[in-house]
């Protein structure tokens, strides 16, 4: 290993914490992350309070190594030649192009560094790219906005589209949306250029129209969406057949269907597999269609009806933003700044991943994918940062700048060799049990819990 002494004691106690630090010392990187500002900005420009530096605190805040902006700032002020009302003025005025540029710039480089780690994940389609596309409402923030004051209403900052690599664990890019209110759908229109060839888009129903589905094809790429019963209807072929069954036991059915274009006329043929459900959704439906372009003779109807179930990972990882990571702050009131702090969040979540690429490389992909905790993985990290920070200085994290691609994977791998696995070990739960009927609270609307307890014998 190529770092110094003055990390041995932090590895020794923590690797964890240096494989996060060492790796946002990497990624954030002040000359690249100006040039994804150069790269995306519109409008806004740099005096004296740089996007590195907002990214930079932003990370903090996302990790909970400090509640807020305001209180990183107070912790800085000494770093800082602007006021706090100028970071606050910054951080509203971030244009979106530079956030989703930063989690694109974000997913390559990480997606890179995964690659080149052994014992990478199986495929979830060999020979294609798969991408799950959905979208995450942030949650309302404090009505701190002068604006916002009157409204007893949840301020809602807005919302995001996710590209998400199930495969690697890896968001690559987000559309991010001021407007609340807007429907995802009317953001179709930018995912379509986004999409490369040889991808499969997997989505739920509320993607489901006919401009994304021929969007897509268009650009030699494949989809599995679930059907939206009212956008895309088309006329079925030939007869339905049954292809087998999923993995779950619910018999399953294929049948042709050929939509048409409303504009221009065109016509696509793609598959629907139908999945006979045991148990009837919450709208009481018993069969659910699936439409793919992909091609039968390298995709049975088995592998796309696991595929499209796979899609649920993305709310995994949602999860994760929300109680791991501090992706909503709500004392963000502002959309561009509550949605640039989601855009740090989605990097912050890629960091995680390529912990997770090192860990899967030291000690196997169960430990990873059954044991693992994100919680208390996070939680060190936290815990550890400022501590390590004031030990050691910023100058000796500037070496995992320096290193090459195969140095740095390298050295993440043999500091994950030295990681106890019983301190981030998940408390798996047994099975749930029914809730016990409540008593009615109409007439008395607290307890005396040791009253209740001394009834127990």
């Amino acid at each position: 290993m190529i770092l110094g002494e003055c990390f041995e004691k932090f590895i020794e106690r923590s690797p964890v914490s240096v494989i996060v630090r060492g790796t946002l010392e990497r990624m954030f990187d002040p000359e690249k992350l100006e040039r994804v500002f150069t790269d995306n900005a519109l409008l806004q420009y740099t005096r004296e309070l740089t996007f590195a530096q907002c990214v930079g605190l932003m990370s903090d805040v996302v990790f909970r190594i400090v509640p807020s902006v305001g209180a990183w700032y107070k912790a800085h002020q000494e770093e800082m030649s602007v006021t706090r009302q100028a970071v606050y003025d910054k951080l509203k005025h971030l244009e979106l192009p530079t956030a989703a540029g930063l989690v694109a710039y974000a997913g390559r480089e990480v997606g890179a560094c995964l690659q080149q780690m052994p014992s990478p994940p199986s495929p979830v389609l060999p020979g294609y790219r798969v991408r799950v596309l959905d979208g995450n409402h942030l949650a309302g923030t404090d009505h701190r906005v002068k604006e916002l004051r009157r409204y007893r209403a949840a301020a809602l900052p807005g919302h995001a589209l996710v590209f998400y690599d199930p495969q690697w664990d890896v968001a690559t890019d987000v559309i991010p949306c001021e407007d609340a209110y807007a429907q995802e759908r009317t953001l179709l229109p930018e995912v379509v250029p986004m999409v490369a060839e040889r991808d499969c888009i997997v989505a739920d129903r509320n993607f489901c129209t006919l401009g994304f589905l021929f969007g897509v094809a268009r650009r030699g790429a494949f989809f599995v969406i679930r059907q939206h019963g009212s956008n895309v209807v088309g006329e079925l072929q030939g007869q339905r057949r049954a292809v087998g069954q999923d993995t779950r036991g619910q018999t399953l059915y294929e049948q042709a269907v050929c939509l048409t274009e409303t504009d221009t006329g065109a016509t696509l043929v793609v598959r629907r597999i139908t999945v006979e459900l045991h148990t009837p959704t919450r709208q009481g439906e018993t069969e659910l269609h699936i439409l793919t372009n992909l091609p039968a003779a390298d995709v049975p109807a088995p592998q796309i009806s696991a595929v499209y179930a796979d899609r649920w990972t993305i709310e995994t990882a949602f999860q994760h933003l929300t109680v791991d990571l501090a992706c909503e702050v709500d004392t963000l009131g502002y959309p561009k700044a509550a949605l640039f702090g989601f855009c740090v969040a989605l990097v912050a979540y890629n960091v995680v991943a390529l912990v997770k690429g090192a860990l899967r490389a030291a000690h196997g992909a169960e430990y990873v994918e059954e044991q693992l905790s994100m919680y208390y993985l996070t939680l060190e990290v936290a815990q550890v940062a400022t501590g390590m920070e004031i030990a050691l200085g910023p100058e000796p994290w500037e070496i995992f700048r320096q290193m090459s691609r195969a140095e740095f994977t390298t050295t993440l791998v043999a500091i994950a060799r030295r990681l106890n696995t019983k301190k981030y070990t998940k408390h798996k739960r047994g099975p749930k049990k029914p809730p016990p009927q409540k008593l009615s609270g109409k007439h008395s609307s607290h307890v005396s819990t040791a009253r209740i307890l001394a009834l127990r014998g």
